[in-house]
């Protein structure tokens, strides 16, 4: 019987093997998106190269100024989004296969690569979707219209909250919560 458990444990330790799948899947799809930023910046790039033209009246400077920043935004998006799958990879790698040796000695992961137990991994993608939503925030703020004292007071209850968050998140990592 002993024989029999010892097997039984031994496949099921070697059972999370099955989270490869995740890593890699995971770590392809964050390279997916930030090739997918890059290119959206070189063409942004080479869109913007015309903003000096002499021939775009005021109008058509306007709005290739407004698109060009609303461009950047998304491509901030896009990299943020970039960051998590990587950050959720790598984490998930930490969390089930094995410490990252290369990470764990070098000054370069900041301790944002080095994950030790779930919890850390959630509140390091938590930061950073929240990252996200300010940025889409600023995103449907650029094209936003007001066109009311009510749009206004919703936009910026959104912005307060926004402010809440990450006051919150702020807190919470430089004074961890004690004994209730």
């Amino acid at each position: 019987m002993k024989w029999l458990e010892q097997v039984f444990e031994g496949a099921l330790w070697k059972s999370r093997f099955v989270v490869m799948l995740a890593v890699v899947a995971s770590l392809l799809a964050g390279f997916a998106i930030f090739y997918i930023a890059t290119v959206d910046v070189f063409f942004l790039l080479k869109h913007v190269a015309h903003y000096a033209d002499p021939d775009l009246t005021n109008e058509m400077r306007k709005t290739l100024h407004d698109d060009t920043v609303s461009h950047v935004v998304e491509v901030v998006d896009g990299y943020l989004l970039a960051t998590i799958m990587l950050i959720f990879s790598l984490g998930l790698y930490e969390l089930f296969i094995s410490d990252i040796d290369a990470a764990q000695g070098s000054k370069a992961s900041s301790r944002v690569l080095v994950i030790h137990d779930l919890d850390d991994l959630k509140n390091r993608l938590a930061k950073v979707i929240v990252m996200i939503m300010i940025v889409s925030l600023f995103e449907h703020a650029l094209k936003m219209k007001m066109t009311g004292p009510q749009d206004l007071l919703t936009f910026g209850g959104s912005i307060a909250l926004i402010g809440l968050a990450l006051f919150l998140m702020h807190r919470g990592e430089h004074h961890p919560a004690d004994k209730h």
